[in-house]
């Protein structure tokens, strides 16, 4: 195998790449993702986690306090985010409608140390943003008013509760966890993906264009030209990844051990990429070794995500500077199942090679 008819054949997959608009448009979507990933952190958290953004509000809502109850009245207007307003239920509801307020509050009018519970009835927009945002903020002002309930009904508890003694947490908290367990191995992993399917179509189209006798009959092997291929692919993954990682930077995002990361995730990629070219030898036809190739790459996703160590947690740990020495245990696993599935690409290549030149 020489390493210049390896080059040659790199090169023009390389040029040929710019024909490619399936994998131009999803490097288009990674840079997307990749240079907006501030905005779309907070935007996709907030889909999942809407009362993820009532931190970052200041804004002072307007909401009704209804009933007779001033002793949560006083709670509200205590609150820096509401501007309380006092009024009957039925106006209150009427101008929630018509969205002049955020909620609306009604308490009944039961004293403190009733025997009765008291019931406090909370209305909102449905299906609206600001109202989760708003239903956090009041959660605060009835965590308070509950505790102040049961200092004064403390008297009725006839055993002594356990307190429980709940660990503070070091922050982050829902942003931290989107962008470190699954931002950056979204990003730096989807090079990978992508590579691996370019390469069945760089192979499988030799077939389907009928250029592989052309190909064949000129001093460059067949093996040679499957190895080109996998290395045009191999060489796209470190570009990319490494821009998504330095554009996640710019963003303002800290990532611990880039050097490692990329290590890691080109030492991981050709896995995929010698996996789809064992495909697309073995199918021949790009729609059959693409649907088996992702079938399988599901299959081996799942299982891989089973393991602890597993590459998409080693990269989260990296990023934030957390991996021990394990890192290079994976690093040197990975390597054994390179080797393995190399010596399998070649021993194939050199099979089918053999038989293009006996026809």
């Amino acid at each position: 195998m020489k390493a210049r008819h390896l080059s040659i054949i790199a090169k023009k997959e390389f040029r040929g790449l710019f024909n490619e608009r399936t994998i131009l448009l999803a490097v288009l979507l990674q840079l997307f993702i990749a240079l907006f990933s501030s905005f779309l952190m907070v935007g996709l958290t907030s889909m999942y986690d809407p009362s993820s953004l009532s931190k970052y509000s200041r804004y002072k809502y307007n909401i009704a306090c209804t009933g007779n109850d001033s002793a949560m009245l006083g709670y509200l207007e205590s609150s820096p985010d509401f501007r309380v307003y006092a009024m009957d239920l039925s106006t209150g509801v009427a101008a929630l409608k018509e969205r002049k307020l955020s909620a609306v509050i009604y308490v009944p009018d039961t004293s403190p140390s009733a025997d009765e519970p008291i019931k406090i009835t909370l209305y909102t927009l449905t299906n609206d943003l600001q109202s989760a945002i708003v239903d956090v903020k009041l959660k605060d002002v009835f965590l308070k008013y509950e505790k102040d309930l049961r200092q004064i009904r403390v008297d009725r508890l006839s055993e002594q509760p356990i307190p429980i003694q709940v660990p503070k947490t070091t922050g982050g908290g829902d942003f931290y966890e989107f962008v470190y367990g699954l931002l950056i191995p979204l990003l730096v992993f989807m090079p990978a993906i992508i590579a691996s399917a370019l390469v069945i179509d760089l192979i499988t189209e030799e077939y389907q264009h009928e250029t592989l006798e052309t190909l064949i009959s000129t001093p460059i092997t067949f093996s040679e030209m499957v190895w080109g291929k996998v290395l045009a692919c191999e060489l796209l993954v470190p570009i990319q990844a490494g821009a998504w990682l330095l554009l996640l930077m710019v963003n303002g995002i800290a990532i611990e051990n880039a050097g490692l990361i990329l290590l890691q995730v080109v030492v991981s990629s050709l896995i995929l990429i010698l996996l789809g070219a064992l495909t697309a030898l073995h199918y021949r036809e790009r729609t059959a070794a693409q649907f088996i190739f992702s079938t399988a790459l599901v299959v081996v996703i799942l299982f891989v995500l089973a393991l602890p160590s597993n590459p998409l947690n080693l990269l989260t740990r990296l990023a934030v500077g957390t991996a021990g020495p394990e890192q290079w245990l994976v690093l040197a696993a990975t390597g054994g199942i390179i080797v393995i599935l190399g010596y399998l690409t070649q021993k194939y290549a050199e099979r089918v090679g053999k038989s293009h030149h006996a026809g």
